[in-house]
């Protein structure tokens, strides 16, 4: 199939999960209903599910499923690793650590999120600091620093489970778990979305290039160490960014980036976009029928990504020979 033509599929099915997110929920709205919400020419209950609840939600959904996948598949080229994914640097155990750290202070969600940005940026000051630190990069260094250290923020994270009273448990395992019911401002994951695929995109040729090795890429003039240190920096950025948001959602980093190369795309310059698309409309999916599955009540978004990226997985890893 033409690359082209492919995108386009991806933009349409991007499109269509937003639409049926802000139509499904515990109370199903016809699509005029939408439309004139977002139009401003509906007002009471209806106006106020669609611009208050569905509308941040799903934006915010759509963008962090963006973001993970693109954050995926950078670290892919950087580790030379099939199976990186965002948080194998320990970014998202930082961010853990300090957001139940605010769940436990009793603060409002707001404050959550911004200890967990704080978290997750202390996370990659720490690996950076600890593998760069005496002037000498290496991968290995940087993916064993971030596995070590990711260790360590699972065990702090355990402790904070066990002497946590019973009444707060159940909101830290959801944020653990992926949730985005207290997503009210997509602005941000969104910004952060268009700099890091804009960069990203800016840096492709430089991308598939990395992905012939680093010998190679030294040979056919890349920099290697400074585009390894903004793809680290970038992959870093659109992780913190989505896990402030949503919490720590796994698999859509992992699996995305291989479901585009499945479709035969292994160029920069097509993959970036394409798993942008297909992570947030996976994502955005995934939460619509979180909320909808056990409606009125909801389900951790994380346990969907993952029940439905274990099967893809292992189907591309069958592929894989």
């Amino acid at each position: 199939m033409p690359r082209f033509i492919l995108l386009l599929l991806l933009v349409v099915f991007a499109l269509a999960s937003i639409v049926s997110g802000m139509l499904m929920g515990s109370a199903n709205l016809p699509f005029a209903k939408v439309i004139e919400s977002l139009l401003g020419n509906a007002s009471g209950l209806d106006a106020q599910i669609v611009l208050q609840l569905r509308l941040p939600r799903v934006l915010s959904a759509f963008a962090c499923g963006g973001l993970l996948a693109v954050a995926g598949a950078l670290l892919q080229v950087l580790l030379r690793n099939p199976l990186a994914d965002p948080y194998i640097l320990g970014i998202s155990g930082g961010a853990a650590v300090a957001a139940l750290g605010g769940m436990l202070l009793g603060l409002s969600w707001g404050g959550v999120n911004l200890l967990a940005l704080t978290g997750a940026l202390a996370a990659i000051g720490l690996v950076f600091g600890l593998s760069y630190g005496d002037g000498f990069w290496d991968m290995r260094r940087l993916l064993l620093t971030g596995v070590v250290l990711s260790a360590g923020f699972g065990a702090l994270i355990s402790l904070m489970l066990v002497l946590a009273p019973t009444a707060q448990v159940q909101g830290m395992l959801f944020w653990l778990m992926g949730d985005l019911s207290h997503a009210q401002n997509p602005a941000v994951v969104w910004g952060t979305m268009v700099f890091v695929s804009g960069f990203s995109l800016w840096q492709a040729q430089s991308l598939n290039i990395l992905s012939l090795g680093e010998i190679k890429a030294k040979t056919l003039g890349v920099s290697v160490v400074p585009l390894q240190i903004g793809i680290y920096f970038l992959a870093a950025v659109a992780t913190s960014a989505a896990v402030m948001e949503a919490g720590a959602i796994g698999f859509v980093g992992l699996v995305i980036p291989h479901m585009v190369r499945l479709l035969g795309i292994s160029d920069y310059r097509w993959l970036i976009p394409m798993a942008l698309l297909l992570g947030g409309g996976f994502l955005t999916v995934a939460d619509t029928l979180a909320r909808t599955i056990v409606a009125p009540g909801q389900l951790p978004v994380g346990v969907l990504t993952a029940l439905l990226g274990v099967p893809v997985l292992l189907m591309l890893l069958r592929k894989i020979r």
